[in-house]
């Protein structure tokens, strides 16, 4: 039984994330050793998470959705701190991978790395190119699905060694030192297939309509609201505009993380900048299968 890297999530009724997160942690950590947070208690999440460390939370809507949610990952991260070395939290839809041109696992790499830090990988979104990728996803993501845009709002602190307070959405913490290493990406899934968004997009539409109230009075991520959705096929057509660039050298962003890193106002949180940047890249083959 290992005890060097645990992984948690909460997840309710995305049963796609669901499956490629369990499916993924699962092999890397052990099953035993990943945590979902059922919120809801919904039949089908159960299902794909048996094996792990189910907590069934009640699901009632709540305009504080997110304030509550990162208020008991924070907690269940400073328990499972205790007993592991590391602990990956994030979004059901974020997966922290390693290159594989290290020649090791994941959990390896954690293995030799030192404590009390917080790892921050660099975001990437994984998108679907609909003018070039007409084929269905099966149980594979990365092969089917290879081009990338550069998402410095998915740059996440959410290797975990360290007490720290993380700020709900998991994108700032309180450690003051910022570690990038180079060869750690997480990759967002929200766009890696384009009937999966749409059916994803409804059931989150129908969430915020049921709390109702407008974004500006909830506590839940802007994009869950209809409102801020957008016409669906013209978001991943835009995709296609994206400036294409060569290769797959992304020490630049890292580089430029670290040389605007700074506290966040006097919230007590840290941060670097995170300008949008309208670049894509082609993912490389040696990432094919990793999830």
């Amino acid at each position: 039984m290992q005890s060097v890297a645990a992984a948690v999530t909460m997840v309710r009724d995305d049963a796609f994330f669901l499956k490629a997160w369990v499916g993924y942690y699962g092999r890397l950590l052990g099953r035993e050793n990943c945590y979902v947070v059922n919120h809801g208690r919904g039949e089908e999440m159960t299902r794909l998470a048996e094996g792990c460390n189910i907590i069934g939370i009640p699901g009632d809507p709540h305009a504080n959705f997110d304030m509550k949610r990162w208020r008991l990952l924070n907690n269940l991260v400073a328990g499972l701190r205790s007993y592991y070395n590391h602990v990956i939290v994030g979004d059901v839809d974020e997966l922290v991978a390693l290159d594989p041109a290290e020649g090791v696992s994941l959990l390896d790499w954690l293995a030799d790395k030192p404590l009390r830090r917080v790892l921050t990988p660099l975001g990437l979104e994984v998108i679907h190119r609909i003018d070039l990728e007409a084929e269905a996803l099966g149980d594979t993501i990365l092969g089917p699905r290879r081009h990338l845009r550069l998402a410095p709002h998915y740059s996440k602190p959410c290797v975990v060694s360290l007490g720290t307070k993380i700020a709900r959405g998991g994108h700032f913490t309180q450690a003051s030192k910022l570690f990038t290493p180079d060869p750690l990406y997480l990759f967002h899934l929200k766009y890696c297939d384009f009937a999966t968004y749409t059916e994803t997009m409804n059931r989150r539409n129908q969430v915020t309509e049921e709390v109702g109230v407008g974004v500006k009075e909830a506590a839940i991520g802007r994009h869950w609201f209809a409102e801020a959705r957008g016409e669906d096929r013209a978001v991943f057509e835009a995709f296609a505009g994206l400036e294409m660039q060569e290769g797959f050298d992304l020490d630049w962003v890292r580089k430029r993380m670290q040389r605007s890193w700074k506290p966040r106002g006097d919230t007590g949180f840290w941060q670097f900048d995170r300008p949008d940047y309208d670049l894509q890249y082609r993912l490389p083959e040696r990432f094919f299968g990793l999830f």
